[in-house]
């Protein structure tokens, strides 16, 4: 009998632990190639691992060379890392030219990983946010367009090339062991700042989990967009009170202070552009991805603290 292909994978933003526990997951049973745009990254003898920008030339040479049955986008550049311009292009025409090679080269399997950010904080937002709610995050600042725009991108492809099997992952707040975007270094800092009189209420995900989400997702094609989030929250002060961090209350009003105070402070981990997801809470309902791919998250926030409390950074 003949021996079975094993898949032929590529995942981006292999620099990040989020795609390095991925492809932990998939390494015994799948051909993966990792590559990220910041930094070629070791991952074993088994992995050909590439530092690669997707808007040039080259990257189209990995698709002829190595026939890939599938692609994991987890190359997201988060609105913290690099300008405004070079995230633009790496988020957006990247993205858009991993989805044309994708189909010219004719991928069966994608999953594109975005972020709950893409919601918008405001005020009236419901009280548990479905799949089908406005991304209103561009028209509330410039530093969240191109999150917004590589998923209505993705979103045209969705539907455009239904035999790509296009999945689009939109997360709450991925925390712990090596994750290093904005909330995670917030939780793991001695002191946070807090805005004086909001504590909206957040929803975590473990690491681990996030990465069993995705793998999960790869595995059974299902086409569509889906929140992944457990079914708890917590309030942000609270949060960091069970973290450990002391709290440093700042005035919201006006607007430009908390600004002027973080740039004084250096407090990189409160960017001034996520300042409304500190004020309204943004919570967004898991179920629909629950349901479909039978997902449970197996860490629970009492788990995710505990790490912070005991692993705590100096800001």
């Amino acid at each position: 009998m003949a021996k079975q292909k094993r898949p032929q994978i590529l995942v981006t933003g292999a620099a990040g632990a989020l795609a390095q526990q991925v492809i932990q997951r998939l390494r015994d049973h799948c051909d993966l190639v990792a590559v990220d745009f910041r930094e070629q990254v070791y991952l074993g003898d088994d992995i050909p691992s590439y530092r690669i920008d997707f808007t040039k030339r080259v990257f189209e040479d990995l698709f002829r060379r190595y026939q890939f049955d599938g692609v994991i986008h987890l190359g997201r550049i988060q609105s913290s890392q690099l300008t405004r311009m070079r995230r633009y292009n790496a988020n957006v025409l990247g993205t858009q030219k991993l989805l044309d090679l994708s189909h010219k080269y004719g991928i069966q399997r994608v999953v594109v990983l975005s972020t709950y950010h893409v919601y918008g904080a405001v005020a009236y937002n419901p009280a548990l946010i479905d799949e089908s709610a406005p991304l209103k995050a561009a028209g509330l600042s410039s530093d969240l367009v191109d999150s917004v725009e590589l998923e209505n991108l993705a979103n045209i492809y969705l539907w455009r090339y239904p035999d790509l099997n296009i999945t689009i992952l939109r997360p709450c707040n991925i925390v712990g062991p090596g994750v290093r975007n904005s909330i995670s270094t917030l939780l793991a800092s001695e002191r946070a700042p807090v805005l004086a009189g909001f504590s909206p209420m957040m929803q975590f995900i473990h690491i681990d989990d996030m990465a069993d989400a995705i793998v999960l997702a790869y595995k059974k094609p299902v086409r569509g967009v889906f929140n992944v989030a457990p079914d708890d929250w917590v309030a942000y002060q609270q949060a960091l009170k069970l973290c450990g961090c002391t709290r440093i209350p700042m005035p919201s009003v006006p607007p430009v202070v908390p600004r002027l105070l973080l740039k004084a402070l250096r407090l990189k981990s409160f960017p001034s552009y996520l300042i409304a997801f500190f004020k309204y809470p943004v919570i967004i309902d898991g179920r629909a991805f629950s349901r479909e791919f039978g997902f449970r998250p197996q860490r629970p926030l009492r788990e995710i603290f505990h790490f912070y409390r005991e692993n705590k950074k100096p800001v």
